[in-house]
């Protein structure tokens, strides 16, 4: 038993290739009314028809590579901007991290819970909500909560359990890094329009390096 939980590994997918990507969207500050914002909202009861949609896709980028290959996708969405929150019976106290909750308070038909993976302070903490989308793994109920769990432990930053998945974390990273890289915040302090802006030297644009001809088409995702 000591030897399996010193066994760096994550459920299920540590059994077979796996790739774990992470996305997520940008939003200016209230502020900001010269840094613009491009999201995609969709609603619950559209969730099938986008989950199809992104699979399909997904499967043609498969295919674009390689005939043969067919993997198997899943789709998940954590969500923070919510107003539920939970508690021990009986106390004021926040339930124990690691708590799952998938029952009552979810929804009758989207397969969703939520999931408590930090010891945050007393009413303040807010599970994360997660939605499956999609998931052709065939994960069962137990299976996706343990690997969702498990993917709260493995951020580079911290020695204990984080509040989202770690891929979701570092997005949220990249995403902060290059707004201080373009110093897009410091730039709408002003009232003035994206040209005035540049005319007057107010946002400092870094001199990137030219890329390689060979790379020059290329997009690198992280």
């Amino acid at each position: 038993m000591l030897t399996l939980g010193q066994t760096p590994s994550i459920p299920v997918v540590s059994k077979v290739p796996t790739i774990i990507l992470g996305m997520g969207a940008s939003f200016g500050f209230p502020e900001q009314s010269d840094v613009p914002s491009i999201a995609v909202m969709v609603s619950s009861r559209r969730w099938p028809l986008i989950s199809s949609y992104g699979a399909s896709g997904l499967i043609d980028a498969c295919k674009f590579l390689d005939e043969k290959w067919n993997p198997k996708d899943c789709g998940y969405c954590c969500m923070k901007n919510h107003h539920t929150k939970f508690f021990q019976q009986g106390s004021p106290d926040n339930v124990l991290h690691g708590t799952i909750i998938d029952n009552k308070v979810c929804h009758p038909k989207n397969n969703d819970f939520y999931l408590g993976t930090h010891a945050g302070m007393i009413g303040i903490t807010r599970q994360t909500h997660y939605h499956v989308f999609l998931d052709q793994a065939g994960f069962s109920a137990d299976d996706l909560q343990e690997f969702v769990h498990s993917l709260s432990y493995i951020y580079q930053r911290s020695t204990t359990a984080i509040f989202f998945v770690a891929p979701i974390c570092y997005v949220i990273w990249q995403l902060h890094s290059w707004g201080q890289f373009m110093k897009i915040r410091d730039a709408s302090e002003t009232s003035l329009s994206h040209d005035e802006m540049y005319a007057l030297g107010v946002i400092s644009v870094p001199q990137l390096s030219m890329l390689k001809d060979k790379a020059s088409n290329f997009i690198l995702v992280c």
